[in-house]
C-alpha cells in the first residue's frame, strides 16, 4: 500500500469516527424513545391512580411520548413492587404509590418481599391529600379546640370512624389521642364509603375523611369541618385549621409520589423529576387535583426521601399508640 493511500484510509476512518460518534451520542441521550409505565399498587380510582393519570398525561406531552398508567393490586403492594423490580433499570418504568406501602404495611404484615431503602429510589414528591376531622352536626362543637375539651370532659364516650383498622384514617385519630391524651371509641368500617354515611347517620360522632366525600355533607349541614391532618393548611380549605397548630409537629396526610427500580440512571431520574415539579404548577394540574382533594407539590428525590422517612416515623408512633402488631 502506497503512503498517499495510507494517509488517506488514516484520514477518512477519522472523518468516520468524528461523523458516528455524535451520532451515537445522540442515540444514547434521546431519552426517551419508547413509552414509560407508570405502575399503581391499586385498582383504578383511588388515590394514587387518581394522580398518577393526570400526570402522566401531561408528562406525555412533556417528553413526546405516551405514559402508560399500569394497575397492579395485590398482596399489599408485592405485586406492583415484583412487576417494577423485574422491569430493565432503563427509566421506562416507575412505581406512582402513596406512603402507606412504606409506613403502614411493613408494620403490619410480615415478609413483604420489599424494602424500600434496599428497592427502591426516589423520583418526586407529587402529591399530598390531606384528611380532615369532620363531627356530626349534632355534636356542640365548633372548633378543633371545643372538641378536644368535650372530649376530655366525657372520656371513652364519643365514637369515631375510620376506614378500617391501619388505615390512615385510623392511624391520623390514634396519633392525635395519644398526643392529647383522649379516651376515644373506634369504630371501624370498610372505606370511607361506609365510614361518611355512618357519621352522617350518627352511627359515630367524628372522623377523618377525604374533603371530596365530606364537601357535599357540609355544604347542606349536616357535618362540620374542624382541622385537617397535614403540617398546615391546605389550599383546598384555607380557613380550616391544621392539627398541626395545637400538636407541633402533626403530619399525617397521605403523599404520593414517583419511584424508580435502584439501579436507574441518576440523569433519567433527574429529568423525570424536574417534569414533574413543572407539571405540579400548571394551572389547570392544581384545579383538577384540588377539585379531587389533593394538594400538587412536584418535589425533589431529596425532597420525597425526606417525606417518606419523616411518615414512616411518625406512622410507626401512631401503630404502637394503636397496639397493632404485624401479622
Amino acid at each position: 500500500m502506497t503512503h498517499a493511500r495510507r494517509a488517506f484510509l488514516r484520514t477518512a476512518s477519522l472523518l468516520a469516527t468524528a461523523v458516528l460518534l455524535p451520532l451515537a451520542a445522540s442515540a444514547q441521550s434521546a431519552y426517551p424513545n419508547k413509552p414509560i409505565r407508570f405502575v399503581v399498587p391499586y385498582s383504578p380510582g383511588g388515590l394514587p391512580d387518581t394522580v398518577a393519570r393526570i400526570f402522566a398525561q401531561r408528562l406525555g406531552d412533556k417528553l413526546g411520548q405516551s405514559v402508560v398508567v399500569d394497575n397492579r393490586p395485590g398482596a399489599n403492594g408485592v405485586v406492583a413492587a415484583q412487576t417494577l423490580a423485574s422491569s430493565p433499570k432503563d427509566g421506562y418504568t416507575f412505581l406512582v404509590t402513596d406512603g402507606s406501602m412504606f409506613s403502614i404495611n411493613p408494620a403490619i404484615y410480615k415478609n413483604l418481599g420489599y424494602d424500600y431503602k434496599k428497592d427502591f429510589m426516589p423520583v418526586s414528591l407529587a402529591a399530598r391529600a390531606p384528611l380532615y376531622l369532620a363531627v356530626n352536626a349534632s355534636v356542640p362543637v365548633s372548633t378543633l379546640q371545643e372538641f378536644i375539651a368535650r372530649a376530655k370532659a366525657r372520656p371513652g364516650t364519643i365514637n369515631y370512624g375510620s376506614s378500617g383498622v391501619g388505615s390512615t384514617h385510623h392511624l391520623t385519630m390514634e396519633a392525635m389521642k395519644a398526643s392529647l391524651g383522649l379516651e376515644l371509641t373506634h369504630v371501624p368500617f370498610k372505606g370511607s364509603g361506609q365510614s361518611v354515611p355512618a357519621l352522617i347517620g350518627g352511627q359515630v360522632d367524628v372522623l377523618f375523611s377525604a374533603l371530596p366525600s365530606l364537601a357535599g355533607f357540609v355544604k347542606s349541614g349536616q357535618a362540620k369541618l374542624l382541622a385537617s391532618n397535614g403540617a398546615q393548611r391546605s389550599d383546598q380549605a384555607p380557613n380550616v385549621p391544621a392539627v398541626a397548630e395545637i400538636i407541633p409537629g402533626f403530619d399525617f396526610a397521605p403523599i404520593v409520589g414517583v419511584l424508580a427500580a435502584t439501579g436507574t440512571p441518576s440523569s433519567v431520574i433527574e429529568r423525570i423529576s424536574t417534569e414533574m415539579a413543572a407539571i405540579a404548577k400548571m394551572p389547570e394540574v392544581i384545579t383538577t387535583l384540588n377539585t379531587a382533594g389533593i394538594d400538587p407539590i412536584g418535589g425533589s428525590p431529596a425532597d420525597y426521601n425526606k417525606a417518606i422517612l419523616g411518615e414512616n416515623e411518625r406512622l410507626a408512633r401512631a401503630i404502637a399508640a394503636a397496639g397493632i402488631k404485624p401479622e
